[in-house]
């Protein structure tokens, strides 16, 4: 008889953000399964420690004309909609003041 692995993960919270995405004209189906009815862009960022998500959506709007559709402090995650250049910009913002201002460690604004 084999025996199984255990793994045990452990969240250890650090000042980076790991994720900023926008995903570009989502399709109808994903706005459904998500809760969002704006189709233009969807930025979705997460960040740790968690309660800079509260902060992150706050930058987002201000910078831009988005609606924030979701913020966890719990998780970090923060989910924005807005038409692409909107969302785009916001995300920017928010990892350009997380880096100059709170030096987080980033990582870029990817598309897909």
């Amino acid at each position: 008889m084999s025996e199984k692995a255990r793994v045990i993960q452990e969240y250890v919270p650090g000042k980076q953000i790991t994720l900023a995405h926008v995903i570009r004209n989502p399709r109808k189906e994903l706005c459904e399964k998500i809760g969002i009815d704006h189709q233009g862009a969807v930025g979705i960022l997460t960040i740790t420690p968690g309660e800079g998500a509260i902060i992150a959506g706050d930058i987002a709007s201000k910078s831009a004309s988005v609606r924030v559709e979701f913020v966890d402090r719990f998780t970090g995650c923060l989910m924005i909609s807005g038409d692409v250049s909107s969302v785009e910009s916001s995300l920017r913002s928010i990892v350009s003041f997380f880096g100059s201002k709170l030096l987080f460690a980033s990582t870029e604004v990817t598309f897909s």
